[in-house]
């Protein structure tokens, strides 16, 4: 009969350090995640260029940062996003109502205002 209990409490100790090591293993995972979250940005010098060109060059809009595109708005309105992909193919296309222009470089301050220009 002792033999029955000490095999049961074996058993349960296992299985509570079990849980113990579970447990612990979850909460590096959910700080990590909740870590990733508070991280700045990726650098991207070409979107940081084209977000600085706009503000500058062309007050009226306004330039949301996003981490791989620029989402640009006047007066509240959804306008134009912008992405910098080499991978994509360069050019224009509609997302809903707003237009996606994807550029391989920075663009000049001409194109950007044509661009929005168009994109209206």
């Amino acid at each position: 009969m002792i033999d029955g209990i000490w095999w049961l409490v074996i058993l349960l100790s296992v299985v509570v350090a079990l849980w113990l090591l579970a447990k612990s293993r979850g909460a590096k995972v959910a700080a990590q995640q909740k870590g990733g979250a508070d991280k700045k940005l990726p650098s991207n010098d070409a979107l940081q260029k084209t977000s600085l060109l706009i503000k500058k060059h062309l007050p009226d809009y306004r330039v949301t940062r996003k981490t791989n595109h620029l989402l640009v708005t006047k007066q509240g309105k959804k306008i134009v996003m912008i992405t910098i992909d080499k991978q994509l193919a360069a050019g224009q296309r509609l997302l809903d109502d707003v237009a996606v222009i994807n550029y391989h470089r920075v663009p000049s301050r001409e194109l950007i205002a044509v661009s929005l220009e168009n994109a209206k």
